[in-house]
């Protein structure tokens, strides 16, 4: 069926920005190009809630742009870069129709990217983090400088969010042996946490503005701002963190030590001390305060204490996901799914009671993302829409 371009995205919310990647990927490749999209669910890769579900956040890159959009499960929607890369450039390579990965990077591209992604694919390399962790510098800057022995100032390519993914990402394709052309796109405009001028600002910047109360339907596509203005009339958001605290801390509470050790990431006394500051701090923030340490990075403790309360395990981010669940299909997604149906090495979800009848782990895996969504929905403005079970009940948008 000629080019399919597959894109990573957690659409927090939907903006000018994510249109453009669309479009100028489009550009490239073919203004007829279908666009599948794997999307975090109810809570992203930074270890916080969604400001909108994702039945929402779907729908509207649906409506501005892609043609299937599917659900990444909860543990690799919680994972870190590297195994959030992995499961979903895993799962665009397990539906068999796939041809290209595009992505936004800092850096704009690709050859710089991939030497970086080589020099971490060595594992010789181990060797020379480990020698750069002995001095108790964090991770994230060790790994920098272990890569900067090899490639020199290209390293620096590690200190941009959007960089670090793109790594992640060629990684990924790398290890599976998937036939994925990789594309770049440079991303222009506003910078990832940083406010900038234009109409194309980060996803964080706008979840601020979101937090404020302010109106932030000029930085997104005319459709993502009526379903965001709709959301917000009906009360199913914005879902804010604050709004879950109470929620999130009486889950941490009841749980055992043990569960707080067999978390992801639970090494070197981390897990004793998340489980010791959920049980002595009051609020959320000062859990991941007294957490924190000189060695992990904040974002670490967060998805560590989203996926205590939320059940997620270390292991279950393991290989990639064992299910394609449909959240949203548009206007070449019939005729995406009618290939995918018969190419995909994973079963096609398309009705979420389907997902009852995956064997072994994925149903577990699946059953657990739904439950993900019941305790998201608690932090809804509106309480009719708090209700148990939505998660079942809720088929995909049809453009």
């Amino acid at each position: 069926m000629g080019n399919v371009i597959g894109i990573v995205a957690e659409y927090n919310p939907f903006h000018n920005g994510h249109a453009r990647l669309i479009e100028q990927t489009r550009a490239r490749l073919g203004a007829a190009c279908p666009v599948v999209c794997v999307m975090s669910g109810d809570f992203v890769q930074r270890g916080s809630p969604a400001v909108y579900a994702k039945f929402a956040r779907a729908e509207a890159a649906a409506r501005c742009g892609a043609d299937l959009v599917l659900e990444l499960p909860l543990p690799w929607a919680l994972s870190s870069a590297e195994g959030f890369a992995r499961g979903a450039v895993g799962l665009l390579g397990s539906l068999g129709v796939v041809t290209h990965l595009s992505f936004g990077s800092e850096c704009g591209e690709l050859e710089p990217l991939q030497r970086v992604a080589e020099v971490l694919l060595d594992p010789l390399l181990g060797e020379d983090l480990r020698a750069e962790l002995q001095s108790g510098i964090p991770f994230a800057a060790a790994r920098q400088q272990a890569v900067a022995r090899r490639v020199g100032a290209l390293a620096e390519l590690l200190q941009a969010p959007n960089n670090i993914l793109a790594v992640e990402y060629l990684k990924a394709i790398f290890d599976q042996r998937l036939d994925l052309h990789p594309l770049t796109i440079l991303r222009t405009g506003a910078q990832h946490d940083r406010p900038a001028e234009g109409n194309v600002r980060s996803a964080s910047e706008l979840r601020t503005r979101i937090g404020a109360g302010e109106n932030v339907s000029a930085f997104l596509p005319k459709a993502a701002a009526e379903i965001s203005a709709r959301e917000k009339t009906l009360g199913r958001g914005p879902v804010l963190p604050d709004a879950l605290e109470s929620a999130l801390l009486s889950r941490l509470r009841m749980l055992p030590q043990t569960v707080y050790n067999a978390l992801p990431g639970a090494s070197e006394g981390l897990g004793n001390s998340l489980y010791r500051a959920a049980h002595e701090a009051p609020t959320l923030d000062g859990v991941l305060a007294a957490a924190k340490s000189k060695r992990y990075a904040l974002s670490r403790i967060r998805r560590m204490t989203m996926c205590a309360a939320l059940g997620v395990t270390a292991g279950m981010d393991t290989g990639t996901p064992p299910y394609a669940r449909v959240l949203a299909i548009g206007a070449q997604g019939r005729e995406l799914l009618r290939a995918i149906d018969t190419r995909a090495s994973v079963p096609l979800i398309t009705k979420p009671a389907a997902g009852r009848n995956l064997p072994g782990a994925a149903g577990e895996i699946f059953a657990l993302t739904a439950d993900a969504h019941d305790l998201y929905v608690l932090g809804c403005p509106a309480r009719e829409e708090r209700r148990c079970g939505g998660d079942w009940r809720t088929s995909p948008f049809v453009l």
